[in-house]
């Protein structure tokens, strides 16, 4: 009988509660420790794309990945948690239908060939900065702040798959197959970000920089956990997907050349580079299989593709644009025109 590789990490200690951003966010943090919180405040007074919202989101959507030291697992379904958890998507919900633009793409074709429109000047595109600019601590700090999903890599879009049929489910299966290292669990990709972290000195344990995260990072990874937890929204779930998809391969080929020029190891490279050449494949399995599968036996669904495409490059560019002005504050990053 084979033994796992001692590559590959464990799982099995659940992360600490990390620290509260606001009135919401401890009040969720209380409830998880069987405090009282006192007075909880409406989601609705709350930013929707703020510091305090995101992280209570994330914080009870976690309760059905890894979930928390010292909280029982029981609370995954807590009544009360839930009705809390659902008042914060309706207001994160609210804010993407209004803030995310519909029109002008009538398929879920013309959305997915939008994300293959590059500026020129790669303006506003954290890859294409780290490649050409970007230092080695610039890239620790963006390998910090990816490991809240990809140290979970292909875990929420799982969730999909029992509510696809036929073409599309047989697609989406293979594709993950791949993600979760097609039979070998020192090839799960999830581990293979966890060795390009150990290659960048990074703590690996899972969740462990919640606290570094800001609300831009944590929003990505709730986008994620919405979709995949509602089956009402199984279509914007695989127009997240199919964006990912989309745009991993190019940006993983720039992030590689990143890890190269700033002298990061060979886990660290190997991470992307084994995301050039599977995405590459990916995106065709889940344009024409995932997608037309889906909307061939559910074509009322294309919308909700679109909404996901949408979202996807709606909170990416909002994370970008963080992560640029930081840097630009600290005099890292040149203003440009």
């Amino acid at each position: 009988m084979s033994t796992a590789s001692p590559r590959v990490q464990s799982r099995h200690r659940p992360p600490p509660l990390p620290e509260p951003r606001g009135p919401l966010s401890a009040a969720v943090l209380s409830l998880l420790r069987g405090s009282d919180p006192g007075t909880i405040p409406p989601p609705a007074r709350c930013p929707p794309y703020g510091e305090d919202l995101q992280l209570a989101l994330y914080v009870l959507y976690e309760l059905h990945y890894e979930g928390f030291q010292g909280v029982p697992g029981g609370l995954e379904w807590d009544s009360g948690l839930l009705a809390r958890r659902g008042a914060m998507e309706d207001r994160f919900l609210g804010a993407l239908r209004a803030d995310v633009p519909m029109d002008g793409a009538d398929s879920a074709r013309q959305a997915l060939d939008e994300l293959q429109v590059e500026p020129v000047d790669g303006a506003g595109s954290v890859s294409h900065f780290l490649r050409d600019e970007g230092d080695l601590g610039q890239l620790r700090e963006y390998a910090v702040l990816r490991s809240l999903y990809h140290l979970k890599e292909a875990d929420p879009h799982a969730w999909v798959i029992p509510r696809l049929h036929g073409r599309a489910k047989a697609a989406m299966v293979a594709v993950e197959f791949d993600e979760f290292g097609a039979g070998r669990a020192d090839e799960i990709h999830a581990q293979l970000y966890a060795d390009l972290m150990a290659d960048l000195g990074l703590e690996t344990a899972y969740g462990h920089y919640v606290d570094a995260a800001p609300a831009e990072a944590l929003a990505t990874v709730n986008l994620m956990s919405l979709f995949g937890l509602h089956r009402a929204l199984r279509g914007a779930l695989v127009g997240h997907f199919a964006a990912v998809e989309v745009t991993s391969s190019p940006a993983s080929r720039r992030l590689a050349e990143a890890m190269r020029r700033a002298g990061a190891g060979p886990a660290a490279v190997r991470f992307y580079t084994e995301h050039v050449e599977a995405d590459a494949v990916h995106e065709q399995v889940v344009r024409h299989d995932v997608v037309g599968g889906l909307l061939e036996g559910e074509p009322g669904l294309e919308a909700d593709v679109v909404f996901g495409i949408r979202t996807t490059t709606h909170l990416e560019d909002r994370l970008a644009a963080r992560l640029l002005a930081d840097w630009r504050r600290r005099g890292r990053v040149p203003r440009g025109p």
